[in-house]
């Protein structure tokens, strides 16, 4: 029997999966040892990490701690950004920073801006944000420049001041098209395979399966989101008892970005 057979695998679903926030003891400035405060502040938590632990940090104190702040008083806007600007209601030096890290503006209409990042991302305002950042009115955050690097190194640097073996995550908030209300996604990964294939296994009744990916980078960073909250000083979290597969590989958030001929919505 197929479900006789179903039955007898392994499973590897019904494991307890925790997710631990872990506050921050102090904001981040540019060029903080964030590797150092996140590791204190794990320690603060009286929390320890562990073999296969995933690490999951908002891009948002990466993106400090590298000094990818712009000071929008030293900005002059350009003729297309004030153009833009004046059309929409916005900021034109908000426009000029956005034009600047964007490959491509994918849709401008009513204020809203969809842009295609340097990293290949499709989100809004090519992911530059003045909030919770310090002097929000006058400063504006940036992705960091690679969050795979940055996810690698701060894998590195636990490997080698705990021992253990860990993933990292990086986070960000997306809208979403045709669904309301934003969500935590991976801008960058080290140490887990960002999707999981399901191409070539049975389903539970035995049906072969031929297209079913998951993004369970994506899905661990809408998880984490749920303890970090956007208020409550927690840009990092811990999971833990996901049974993911481990890589060594780099590069791997470009698994998540769908190449521009399969998009069929562009």
């Amino acid at each position: 029997m197929v479900l006789d057979r179903y039955a007898k695998r392994k499973n590897t679903t019904g494991k307890k999966i925790e997710i631990i926030p872990i506050p921050l003891i102090k904001d981040i400035k540019p060029h903080d040892p964030l590797n150092v405060l996140v590791f204190k502040a794990i320690k603060a938590s009286r929390k320890k990490l562990v073999d296969n632990d995933i690490l999951v940090i908002a891009h948002k104190i990466i993106s400090k701690a590298e000094g990818r702040i712009v000071n929008l008083r030293d900005l002059e806007p350009s003729s297309r950004s004030n153009k833009i600007a004046e059309a929409n209601g916005k900021d034109a030096r908000m426009i000029e920073i956005i034009l600047n890290e964007s490959k491509e503006i994918i849709r401008l209409s009513n204020g809203i801006i969809i842009t295609e990042t340097r990293h290949g991302f499709i989100c809004a305002n090519a992911g530059v944000d003045q909030s919770n950042v310090e002097d929000g009115y006058n400063n504006a955050l940036l992705l960091p420049i690679d969050a795979d690097r940055s996810a690698m190194k701060i894998r590195q640097f636990f490997k080698k001041r705990t021992g253990k073996k860990i993933a990292v995550i990086i986070t960000d908030t997306f809208g979403r098209p045709f669904r309301e209300g934003q969500t935590n996604v991976a801008i960058g990964v080290a140490g887990i395979e960002a999707i999981k294939s399901y191409i070539g296994l049975a389903d539970m009744y035995g049906k072969q399966l031929r297209v079913t990916k998951i993004a369970v980078a994506d899905e661990i960073a809408s998880a984490a989101e749920l303890a970090m909250g956007k208020s409550a000083r927690v840009p990092t979290v811990i999971i833990r008892g996901y049974n993911y597969q481990s890589t060594e590989k780099k590069s791997q958030i470009s698994k998540l970005i769908r190449p521009k001929t399969q998009d069929l919505f562009r």
